[in-house]
């Protein structure tokens, strides 16, 4: 079940999310965030934030939440889910990210690489995060393509 190199500078359609402070509560408490300013708007604030603070990896969720219909990775590579894991992921950041914030979402394909002689295929998407057109961060993700025929 090889990937074409084909889908290579493949363009998702942008999606605009808004930043709530619920969810970024929410998301500190799940993973254990315990600096306050991911959590109370006082302590952000006094530590020089305008709201909350966006917790590190917090991102990865909201690059998941385009509209429904929408292009997604697993169709334009054609591969079963079954066969698909999770690679790698990378956040580098700009600038702070608050609650209140209205981030827009563009990915795109960036390359496809094999190893272990094609028995795993790597897609490699990147993610420009921009807030009133300026970038915030940058994600790279990858999705690993576990081949069914026998690995050598």
């Amino acid at each position: 079940m090889a990937v074409s190199h084909d889908v290579i500078g493949t363009e998702f359609p942008a999606h605009t999310v808004d930043v709530e402070r619920g969810r970024l509560r929410f998301f500190a408490k799940a993973t254990g965030q315990s600096d306050p300013v991911y959590s109370d708007p006082e302590a952000a604030k006094a530590a020089g934030h305008r709201d909350l603070l966006v917790p590190p990896t917090f991102l990865f969720c909201l690059e998941g939440e385009r509209p429904p219909g929408s292009l997604n990775l697993l169709d334009v590579i054609k591969v079963d889910i079954r066969v698909v894991l999770h690679g790698e992921q990378g956040f580098t950041y700009h600038e702070p990210i608050h609650a209140g914030d209205q981030l827009t979402f563009t990915s795109k394909i960036t390359d496809v690489f094999s190893k272990k002689g094609g028995a795993l295929e790597f897609v490699v998407r990147r993610t420009e995060v921009t807030r009133d057109g300026d970038l915030v961060a940058e994600l790279v993700n990858s999705l690993v393509v576990r081949s069914l025929k026998g690995a050598k």
